[in-house]
C-alpha cells in the first residue's frame, strides 16, 4: 500500500474524529465539491506539518475551495 493512501487514510479518520463525523463523510464532502484529489495530492505538505495544520487547510478548503494560509 503507498504511503501517499496510508496517511490520506489517517488523515481522513483523524479530521472526522475532530469534527466528530465519519471518514466516510468527509470524504463525501471532498468529492462533492472536487476536492478529494487535492488533498490527496498534498501528502508531501500535511504529513511532515502538525496535523491540525491540515485541519485548518481542510476546514478552509471546505467553506471556501480555497487552502489556508499557513
Amino acid at each position: 500500500m503507498k504511503k501517499e493512501f496510508m496517511f490520506f487514510a489517517y488523515l481522513l479518520e483523524s479530521y472526522a474524529a475532530y469534527k466528530d463525523t465519519s471518514a466516510g463523510e468527509i470524504l463525501k464532502t471532498l468529492d462533492e465539491k472536487n476536492l478529494t484529489d487535492f488533498v490527496y495530492g498534498m501528502y508531501e505538505m500535511y504529513h511532515c506539518e502538525a496535523l491540525e495544520n491540515a485541519f485548518a487547510d481542510l476546514d478552509s478548503l471546505i467553506e471556501t475551495g480555497k487552502p489556508a494560509d499557513w
